[in-house]
């Protein structure tokens, strides 16, 4: 990439690509600093369902990353999002935390076990047994099954967690409903994350650390890709995949000079 080809409308990952553990990849403050200086609209996606964009924004600047709450789209707003255009002013019953929760209020919904037109299921600390009977019982009735993103597992100080991805199997499993994910890789998020920053596609890059949900969305949505070897994804795994990023570099510090070349043209 030269000056001239940094794309317009940067899409970014936050996990593995800007913070590894709750801190800042090293260069992640410096690849923030440099889009804005080179005038370049920036968006972060995360499947992360948990946390408003304020939470977010917070745990970020208390890693070092100074984030605007509005440069922050995660798979609960995308959810509401969906939910809005398909069935405003809807009724749901949901598992999950305050992201989830508050976008979907904030969306005009109704939360509510009582005949709701959705279940919608997001992360949360704890799955509880009685909320997911609920869930089952609820699709079994008719009830739509939504869930904000596929990841199987989380990460804990204590090893990995259940996450979304593996709840909504326990519900498929006793329903025979196939949840609809919204999240990555959806590219549906994608294009959400475009409307957002009122971007194109052809002008517009993913930048992200898991070929099976970053790479493979950018690409279905029509996006440069640039896979990043700071998260969870080696340089050897990228050819066991039938499809490639744009680019591989390390991290987003090797994107740095491209966009510092610019700003100071």
């Amino acid at each position: 990439m030269n000056a001239r080809a940094v794309p317009l409308s940067w899409l970014c990952d936050m996990d593995g690509v800007l913070v590894h553990g709750g801190n800042a990849v090293p260069g992640a403050a410096r690849f923030v600093r440099a889009l804005a200086d080179a005038g370049r609209s920036f968006l972060v996606l995360t499947n992360n369902s948990l946390y408003t964009p304020r939470d977010l924004a917070a745990r970020l600047s208390a890693s070092g990353l100074d984030i605007p709450v509005g440069s922050l789209w995660t798979s609960a707003l995308a959810t509401a999002r969906f939910l809005d255009t398909q069935r405003p002013g809807g009724t749901a019953f949901v598992i999950g935390e305050a992201g989830l929760t508050t976008a979907l209020h904030d969306a005009g919904y109704v939360l509510t076990d009582k005949d709701p037109d959705y279940v919608v299921l997001g992360e949360t600390h704890s799955y509880s047994f009685s909320a997911i009977t609920k869930a089952i019982r609820l699709v079994s009735a008719g009830a739509r099954f939504i869930a904000t993103n596929p990841d199987p597992v989380g990460p804990s100080a204590e090893g990995i967690l259940p996450a979304t991805g593996s709840v909504a199997a326990l519900i498929k499993h006793a329903t025979g409903i196939d949840p609809y994910f919204v999240g990555k890789p959806n590219p549906l998020m994608m294009r959400e994350g475009l409307n957002v920053l009122g971007a194109h596609s052809e002008t517009a890059v993913m930048v992200g650390d898991r070929m099976d949900t970053d790479i493979v969305s950018g690409i279905e949505a029509g996006l440069e890709t640039i896979l990043v070897l700071s998260g969870v994804t080696a340089e050897a795994d990228v050819e066991r995949f039938p499809f490639r990023p744009t680019r591989v570099v390390g991290s987003v510090a090797d994107l740095v000079g491209d966009l510092e070349a610019l700003a100071s043209r």
